[in-house]
């Protein structure tokens, strides 16, 4: 099988090599990890003040890309005084993507080579964060390194490896956490995980292409995304990014899932105890956008989750409607199908300093059930908000909503579930959820962060779970044939949480921040003691102050 896939990956790349004009190339795109969180926030500022135009709906970024968009906003008249100095700071570090030659006034690296044909950047990875809550204390640290870097005009390169431990368990498959999931080494109440991500990458004038183990995210919002949100694991994919045109982009990926399902054909006994084996699972996914309009941008995508099979060619085709490619192998049996989903995106930032913004995500296409009030299949998660920026210098208000139905990023089959690590890749609440996320955002100086957000967050009835254990058998008498069809919305409350909470934070140097924040959360619902790690599951007040250097 590895044998197979590895001729499907040189297949692909010979055919990018040959059919695409390499003698056009120019610029390396080495993504910046969605972490960097600040970066990302002085785009969208510059984007809502209408400085530059970019599509946001993907990330992450390329750093020639966000070089070049600090260039060209540093070249505008009339910024705030506060913003001119965020863009020199941060050209500090993204001019390197100007130049070969070493650059003046560059950042702190701790190591750093550069001539006319290879460029490194070398540094470490370290970080303490301290937490209390219900009275008592956890910490988590982290320590390790990256490195970025060139080679010639087209070909990128970036490494990370980070080490972890949690004295008390912060985050799990089983709770309602934004924290980015992760395996952890034991069972125990301390938790221990490492992260390694990497990369290469080939770009061109118009188009980049990658084999990344990295996070990413697809859609809009500030508190969260809900077709890919990028907390779960990092895992394998291969990505294509294509624009032709000045209006219209392409957003391909293939990723190498972990279904964590155990495949007992594939497993085997041994001497000393059983090799098991997880069934294969993978997503592939596209998403192109378009700008009609200076500040406007329409998305539409699919994708698909594919299982207990090897690596399907006719996935590997960045354009395709693959529900359709499905049908041509399977058929429309649901027993031995797989599990697509379609979403569309749209983001408008035409009236200078408001952002206007909606993604939806639909994991049932079925229009047969969807308007059947006894059988309908409405499997959809909405999100939508609008953020104001600027009105006085720095501030940022923020009103956002989230609703996910029943049974969206869910399936029947557990090899096909949107989900990784058994991490949901969707949005954090996961299905028969909403949430209502309410921010004020303020930086009065470079560099310096403050931030007032509240949160109401709601989870219905868990019918996965009712299902897979029959506790409910009324809910499997709704449609005899399918008892996931007809479940309502919410009927009953299982869980809620109102989370208040004010956080500030100071980039001193180039990724080294100091932060802090002060929670008070109100946590109620039959299932109270469900969704949050045992450590955070309390009413009151909490907080956490931590420093760290990069990401």
């Amino acid at each position: 099988m590895l044998k197979r896939t590895g001729r499907l990956i040189f297949i692909s790349v010979l055919f990018l090599r040959v059919v695409l004009p390499f003698e056009n190339l120019h610029g390396q795109q080495v993504p910046v990890h969605i972490d960097n969180y600040e970066i990302y926030e002085l785009l969208d500022e510059l984007a809502d003040l209408g400085v530059i135009d970019i599509n946001t709906i993907a990330r992450p970024y390329g750093r020639k890309f966000i070089s070049d968009r600090l260039v060209e906003a540093s070249e505008h008249d009339g910024l705030p005084a506060r913003i001119k100095k965020e863009i020199a700071f941060y050209l500090r570090d993204y001019q390197k993507e100007q130049t070969r030659t070493k650059p003046e006034n560059k950042r702190f690296d701790l190591f750093y080579y550069s001539d006319s044909l290879f460029q490194v950047t070398v540094n470490p990875v370290l970080g303490l964060e301290v937490l209390s809550s219900g009275g008592d204390l956890a910490w988590h640290r982290f320590n390790g390194g990256e490195l970025h870097g060139t080679i010639g005009e087209h070909f990128g390169f970036y490494a990370s490896l980070r080490d972890n431990h949690e004295s008390e368990l912060l985050g799990g498959t089983d709770f309602l956490v934004s924290r980015r999931g992760a395996v952890y080494k034991s069972d125990d109440d301390s938790g221990d995980y490492s992260e390694a991500r990497g990369g290469i990458t080939w770009s061109w004038k118009w188009g980049t292409a990658g084999l990344h183990k990295n996070s990413y995210q697809w859609g809009y919002g500030y508190n969260g995304t809900n077709i890919f949100s990028g907390n779960t694991p990092s895992h394998a994919y291969f990505s294509l990014t294509l624009s032709p045109l000045p209006w219209v982009q392409l957003d391909y990926m293939h990723g190498w899932l972990v279904s964590e399902v155990v495949d007992s054909a594939e497993s085997f006994n041994y001497y000393d105890g059983t090799r098991e084996v997880f069934a294969n699972k993978y997503v592939a996914a596209n998403l192109i956008t378009v700008r009609p309009l200076a500040g406007l941008y329409i998305s539409a995508g699919n994708s698909i989750v594919y299982a207990d099979t090897n690596v399907n060619p006719a996935f590997l085709n960045p354009v395709m409607f693959y529900k359709s490619v499905d049908h041509t192998y399977n058929g429309a049996s649901n027993e031995v199908g797989q599990n697509a989903q379609m979403f569309f995106g749209i983001s408008s930032r035409q009236i200078r300093n408001l952002h206007l913004y909606s993604t939806f995500f639909v994991d049932e296409i079925s229009t047969n059930r969807m308007f059947d009030k006894e059988q309908q299949s409405n499997y959809i998660s909405l999100k939508a908000g609008a953020r104001l920026t600027n009105i006085v210098d720095g501030t940022a208000l923020t009103v956002e909503y989230t609703r996910s139905n029943p049974m969206v990023y869910q399936h029947k089959i557990p090899t096909t579930t949107w989900e990784s690590n058994r991490y949901n890749m969707g949005h954090y609440l996961k299905d028969n959820s909403d949430e209502i996320f309410l921010s004020l955002k303020y930086r009065p100086v470079r560099g310096v962060r403050l931030e007032l957000s509240h949160l109401l967050a709601r989870k219905g009835k868990d019918y996965q779970e009712i299902i897979k254990e029959g506790t409910e058998s009324d809910y499997s008498e709704i449609n005899s044939d399918e008892p996931r069809w007809g479940l309502p919305f919410m009927d009953e409350v299982r869980w809620e949480m109102q989370k208040t909470e004010f956080k500030g934070s100071w980039q001193i140097i180039n990724d080294g921040y100091v932060y802090f924040s002060v929670i008070h959360r109100d946590i109620s619902g039959a299932d109270r003691e469900k969704y949050l790690p045992p450590f955070l599951n309390h009413n009151g007040l909490s907080g956490k102050f931590g420093i760290n250097y990069g990401f």
